[in-house]
């Protein structure tokens, strides 16, 4: 909107619409082109930063590793196989874990939701259990379920579990009770009334909670690999730490970044391709 009012305040009665179209995507092809490149020099700026603050304190390496130390540790971690060892470990986790807690998290938000009685039996212990934090409950659960794969996927679908929640209800109450008043004279089903108006109403609320629950889903996972684990990524952060390797804690770090990142870019992809009827 801001682009068009420039436009309209720079603009004079010689434009004709056509011309006008023509700039208005000419400035916004250069818009998009400028939040690209935003990206790799905003990158270069911080690695430059980095570089700079090394060679000014002449920091030693176990205390922060230069940015081609830690490049150097990355490719030696790839090539021989340990960094892909670790992250498949860890992305096992956080995609069993997130789709355990997407489930759950809908089912009974759902549910909520559509019904008060149950929402008032349920919610002070599901406020309750969100209340203690996820760290405190991980080592129980490595105690209950073992230092295995199934105590961090239970740690992941926990932490992505109530915002996932919070959402479902939201974006279920946030339909127009006209609309179900529609569906209602119009002889639908509850089936019809779910998958026709409730799923598609609630879907850009309910983007909203998985963009927050991919991310801390890779939290869940490294907090899980935390108090016991044999591999992860979060394991190769305390074994790292442990020998003082800093390098190969950035190398870690990094990956789950860029983990966290990719996860939250095709939520974001997806969100597009499903809600491409709003633009419409």
């Amino acid at each position: 909107m801001q682009e068009i009012a420039r436009l309209h305040q720079h603009s004079n009665a010689e434009i004709t619409p056509k011309t006008f179209d023509w700039k208005l995507g000419r400035l916004r092809w250069r818009q998009v082109h400028f939040e690209v490149l935003l990206v790799p020099v905003a990158l270069t700026f911080f690695v430059l930063l980095w570089e700079g603050l090394i060679r000014l304190g002449h920091y030693p390496t176990f205390i922060l590793p230069a940015p081609g130390k830690v490049l150097t540790t990355f490719g030696r971690a790839l090539t021989d196989g340990t960094l892909w060892h670790h992250a498949q470990a860890t992305l096992s986790e956080v995609f069993t874990g997130l789709a355990l807690g997407l489930m759950v998290a809908t089912i009974l938000g759902y549910f909520l939701a559509r019904n008060s009685v149950i929402e008032r039996l349920l919610a002070p212990y599901i406020v309750a259990l969100q209340s203690v934090p996820v760290v405190a409950i991980a080592p129980l659960l490595v105690i209950w379920f073992g230092s295995g794969r199934l105590s961090k996927i239970l740690v992941c679908a926990l932490i992505v579990f109530f915002p996932m929640l919070v959402n479902t209800i939201v974006g279920i109450r946030s339909v127009d009770e006209e609309l179900r008043d529609l569906m209602r004279s119009l002889r639908a089903s509850k089936w019809q009334t779910f998958y026709m108006l409730d799923v598609p109403a609630a879907l850009p609320v309910l983007f909203g909670g998985l963009k927050v629950g991919v991310t801390l889903s890779v939290i869940g996972a490294v907090v899980g690999e935390f108090v016991g684990a044999d591999r992860g990524l979060g394991f190769l952060i305390n074994q790292a730490r442990g020998l003082f390797n800093t390098p190969l804690v950035f190398v870690a770090i990094f990956s789950l970044v860029a983990i966290a990142l990719i996860l939250y870019g095709l939520v974001t992809l997806l969100e597009t391709w499903l809600l491409r009827w709003r633009r419409s």
